[in-house]
C-alpha cells in the first residue's frame, strides 16, 4: 500500500472510530472502508487516472452513499463511469441510482437478475431503518466469466468464481497494482455469511483469489488486509464444514447443532450468530440441494435470532 489516510472524511473533518476512512493502495487506487465492518457497513473502492474512474460497490443508504461520492470526488476522481457491484446485496447495490444515468453499473449477469427479484431488501429485512432515497438500479452491463475494464491504462479484471457468497460474485482485480477487491468473498473481522450462496463454492473461491497473487486484500466488510485472510477464511469454512456433517449425520437441526457447537476458536468474530446461517447452506449441500438454491429466509434470520439470545439481527448502517 502506498499509504492511508487518518480516519474521517475527505476534507479532513475529526473523526470517530466509527467514521469511514479511505486507503490509497496504490497511486489513483482507493478503499474505502466503513468501520467497523457489520451488518450493512460494507467497503467500497475505486479506481482513477484523473479523466476517468471506477466504482466498486456503493452503501447501503443515501446518506452513506453521498458521503462515499463527496469523498471520492475529494481525492480528484471525476464522477465515475463505471460502477461494478461485486454482488446483489443491498450494502453494495443499494447506491448504484446516485451514480446513474452517468455511469454504467457492471456485474455479472446472476447478480443482475438478484437486484431486480430481491428489490428493496434491506428495507423488507429492517423496515424500522431509514435508508433514504433509494431507488433499485440493475447493473446494465453484465458478463458470464470475465471482463476487462481499462480505466487510463489500469486494466480492471472482472472475475466470476462461481456460486460462493452468492450466485453472482464478482471479484475485481488490478494485476498491475496487486490490489483485489474481494466482495464478500472476505469479511475480515466478521463471520462468513452463505446462506444465499455455496460452503463448496466459497472454498473454491478462495483458490480462485489465492491463484491471483494478490499483495493487497480489501475485503467485503472490515479492514484492508493481505492474503493471510484468505486462510483465516478457510479455517472457518472447513469448522462450519466439520460441525454441519456430524450434526446433520446425528439428526441435529442447524440450530440445534450451532447452539452445541458455539462459535469454538472463532468467538471473536463479528456476527457470529451467522454460524447457524451458515449450517442451514451447508446442510442443503449435504442433502444434494444445488449451489445457491434459494433457503427459508425467514427461518435463516429466525434462527439467527436464537442464537443471539432472542435479538434480532440489526442494520448498522
Amino acid at each position: 500500500m502506498s499509504g492511508s489516510s487518518t480516519p474521517g472524511t475527505a476534507g479532513g473533518t475529526p473523526a470517530t472510530v466509527t467514521d469511514p476512512y479511505t486507503v490509497e493502495l496504490a497511486p489513483g487506487t482507493y478503499a474505502y472502508v466503513q468501520p467497523d465492518g457489520g451488518w450493512c457497513l460494507s467497503n467500497a473502492g475505486w479506481v482513477t487516472d484523473g479523466g476517468a474512474a471506477l466504482l466498486v460497490d456503493t452503501a447501503a443508504t443515501e446518506r452513506r452513499t453521498l458521503r462515499l461520492r463527496e469523498t471520492l470526488l475529494g481525492t480528484g476522481a471525476p464522477p465515475p463511469s463505471y460502477v461494478v457491484n461485486t454482488h446483489h446485496h443491498g450494502d453494495h447495490t443499494y447506491g448504484n441510482s446516485h451514480f446513474t444515468p452517468d455511469a454504467a453499473v457492471i456485474a455479472h449477469a446472476a447478480c443482475r437478475d438478484q437486484v431486480l427479484s430481491v428489490g428493496h431488501q434491506l428495507h423488507a429485512m429492517w423496515p424500522e431503518n431509514d435508508f433514504g432515497d433509494i431507488r433499485i438500479t440493475a447493473p446494465t452491463i453484465t458478463y458470464e466469466d470475465e471482463l476487462s475494464v481499462h480505466v487510463g491504462g489500469t486494466e480492471v479484471r472482472l472475475i466470476h468464481p462461481g456460486v460462493a457468497h452468492t450466485t453472482g460474485d464478482t471479484i475485481v482485480w488490478l494485476p498491475e497494482q496487486g490490489v483485489v477487491f474481494t466482495g464478500d468473498l472476505i469479511f475480515e473481522g466478521g463471520t462468513p455469511f452463505l446462506p444465499m450462496g455455496s460452503l463448496s463454492g466459497s472454498l473454491r473461491a478462495l483458490d480462485r483469489l489465492r491463484g491471483l497473487g494478490a499483495r493487497t486484500v480489501v475485503p467485503g466488510h472490515g479492514p484492508v488486509t493481505d492474503a493471510g485472510a484468505y486462510d483465516r477464511t478457510e479455517r472457518y469454512l472447513r469448522y462450519v464444514d466439520e460441525t454441519a456433517r456430524k450434526a446433520h449425520a446425528a439428526g441435529r437441526t442447524p440450530l440445534e447443532a450451532a447452539r452445541e457447537a458455539g462459535p469454538g476458536e472463532f468467538a471473536g468474530l463479528r456476527e457470529s450468530e451467522r454460524l447457524v446461517a451458515n449450517l442451514h447452506r451447508a446442510y442443503a449441500e449435504l442433502d444434494g440441494r444445488p449451489d445457491g438454491v434459494p433457503l427459508d429466509v425467514a427461518m435463516v434470520f429466525g434462527d439467527m435470532a436464537e442464537l443471539n439470545g432472542g435479538k434480532p439481527v440489526a442494520c448498522h448502517a
